[in-house]
């Protein structure tokens, strides 16, 4: 792609990303929740599809082994709420991710993998799609339990990661259709130490020689992002922006071995936001993500310090309070609603402080900086919109 260019929908974002693969092993993306990384996941693998006609209908082939949302609902659980004590992760035995699977010692397989991470162990029930965990140590049938978000999501993880393995071995038949691997956010509900883990234990899986298997990696995760990038020094890598509802996809590439520093672009996204007066609920969640990272970077606790005190509000309560409160709604960002013309002044006002209070670069915040030494006129910003 040349500098500027876009690309019109998550279909021709797909099949550039094939093109990019044919020289790169490797493509790793960062993007925010709502740009659509799960749908371009499945875009990805529709673009692998080959109808080819049949004397019952149209087949197709597959060449993508997806991980994504869809994977993660192949498995849900059975609390048994009669009894109380046979909790079961169940598997959806009609899906192709399962299909051949066990006959080739899959509790091995991911118990190897599983005991990485945690400190449970489990068993497959083949017969009736089901999973049962127990502690180290216990036996199965004297402790059952159900496993937390966090533990759960590993095990599903470790699971891919066993038919990745399998998936790499020339010897292994079944699944020599697999010719790329999408990863879409693998890390959901993992602490940061995990997703250091997973994120360094997938670059030395999929460095390994034998593998011929191309690799496309999406994350909104920016530590999970940039251990990837660190590990993967040869991989293409990529900031995708969609800057509107509708709008079409722009790939920023990431050169060197510095990963970009991505609190950076979402703030020039706030920034355009509030100019466009295109302020949704859900940005007032990112505003606050930016004050903790800025906190967590100079070692305070709270982000409450980086938001500008005023004389009648010396310890910054109202922002702070406010900030608490309308980050913690149940916003979506595929039904996004405009924030009430009351909380744009406030978010407005708390951007443009931010703004002023550290150095960024001035070229990426033109009209929002207030010339240093200058009185902090807020009023007159507002009533001309230049805020």
């Amino acid at each position: 792609m040349k500098p500027g260019e876009t690309l019109a929908n998550l279909p021709a974002l797909a099949a550039h990303l094939r093109q990019v693969l044919v020289d790169k092993k490797t493509v790793l993306l960062y993007a925010y929740n709502g740009t659509g990384k799960t749908r371009l996941s499945m875009a990805f693998k529709d673009v692998g599809k080959q109808a080819q006609a049949g004397g019952e209908g149209t087949d197709t082939s597959r060449d993508t082994l997806y991980f994504n949302a869809f994977t993660e609902d192949l498995f849900h659980w059975n609390n048994d709420l009669a009894g109380d004590s046979d909790r079961r992760l169940l598997l959806n035995l009609e899906s192709r991710f399962f299909k051949g699977l066990f006959e080739l010692e899959m509790d091995n397989r991911i118990r190897l993998l599983l005991d990485r991470y945690a400190d449970f162990d489990f068993r497959i029930d083949v017969d009736n799609g089901a999973v049962r965990f127990w502690p180290k140590g216990a036996k199965d049938d004297d402790a059952n339990i159900k496993v937390s978000r966090g533990e759960e999501n590993i095990f599903i993880w470790c699971f891919f990661l066993a038919i990745v393995q399998l998936a790499m071995d020339p010897e292994i038949e079944a699944y020599r259709w697999v010719q790329y691997l999408y990863i879409d956010d693998p890390i959901s509900s993992l602490d940061e130490h995990n997703a250091i883990s997973v994120a360094n234990h997938l670059a030395q899986l999929l460095k390994r020689p034998e593998s011929q298997l191309r690799t496309v990696i999406s994350t909104h995760h920016t530590l999970f992002f940039n251990v990837l990038c660190n590990e993967l020094g040869n991989a293409r890598k990529y900031f995708v922006n969609r800057p509107a509802k509708g709008a079409a996809y722009s790939l920023q590439e990431e050169k060197g071995d510095t990963p970009f520093f991505h609190h950076v672009a979402a703030l020039a996204e706030l920034y355009q936001a509030s100019q466009d007066d295109r302020l949704f609920t859900h940005h007032f969640n990112m505003l606050r993500t930016i004050l903790e990272k800025t906190a967590s970077f100079h070692g305070h606790k709270s982000f409450s310090v980086c938001i500008k005190q005023q004389d009648d509000d010396p310890d910054g309560i109202l922002h702070t309070r406010l900030i608490n409160i309308l980050s913690h709604g149940n916003y979506s960002l595929f039904e996004p609603q405009q924030m009430l013309e009351e909380n744009k002044q406030y978010f407005r006002k708390i951007l443009r402080d931010f703004l002023n209070r550290y150095p960024f670069n001035p070229a990426l915040f033109p009209v929002a900086l207030v010339a240093a030494g200058a009185p902090d006129n807020a009023a007159a910003a507002e009533a001309t919109g230049n805020v």
